[in-house]
């Protein structure tokens, strides 16, 4: 009951199969668990066909992160998870677990965000020179425009006014993923040739798709 209380923490909304599965348990179990916290005074909402959550404001105490720190663990994960160690990435996975149930809503949902829009392919010998990844994680999970003095491969400078949409790791560079408003198409970004970024105070409406379905659909 204690991992399903801290489950319930990471994300918004768990279905039953979802918990029992995790769990490798029945949905009966699941379905007695609940009704079990719910007894101890745990505030669990329950949504008709979408799954189970916890009260807004209810969380574990006592610890609490800034957003940045937030979404520096969620890099420090996607680095781990190419771990070849399947128990040292099992027990990281559960510490993070952990981690997450304590964030608010608001930084846990844009973790999330990130998470599921941040590739990471390993590096060991390449060392990147970026000043830039925390403001545009930030830029990325708040939705602002971002505006960015840019110098391209054939060395010709432009400023650009672009939205945020993911973070690729290569063997070689970080790459930003951004609807650039002036060419008005996806373009990539290498981040150690932006010179200078400015987020701005106007909001972008987000990109209704995952990062799976921008390389389905562009690549």
């Amino acid at each position: 009951m204690t991992a399903i209380l801290t489950h319930l923490q990471t994300k918004r909304l768990w279905t039953a199969g979802e918990l029992a599965s995790k769990f490798s348990v029945s949905i009966r179990t699941i379905y007695r668990d609940i009704r079990a916290l719910e007894q101890a005074g745990v505030p669990i909402i329950t949504e008709e066909g979408k799954g189970y959550s916890l009260m807004e404001h209810y969380r574990l105490p006592p610890i609490m992160f800034t957003e940045n720190q937030a979404n520096a663990l969620v890099l420090a994960e996607q680095l781990v998870l190419k771990n070849r160690d399947a128990s040292f990435i099992k027990d990281y996975i559960e510490a993070i677990d952990k981690i997450k149930a304590v964030l608010g809503h608001s930084v846990k949902e844009k973790a999330n965000l990130l998470a599921e829009r941040t590739r990471f392919d390993q590096n060991i010998h390449n060392e990147r020179n970026s000043n830039n990844l925390s403001d545009l994680q930030f830029a990325l999970t708040n939705f602002y425009l971002t505006r960015i003095d840019y110098t391209n491969e054939a060395n010709e400078s432009t400023t650009r006014l672009i939205e945020p949409f993911a973070l690729l790791s290569t063997q070689e560079n970080w790459l930003l993923v951004a609807w650039c408003r002036l060419r008005k198409s996806f373009r990539f970004f290498r981040l150690d040739r932006i010179h200078k970024l400015e987020i701005q105070s106007e909001k972008f409406i987000p990109h209704k798709m995952t990062l799976q379905e921008y390389f389905d659909k562009f690549h």
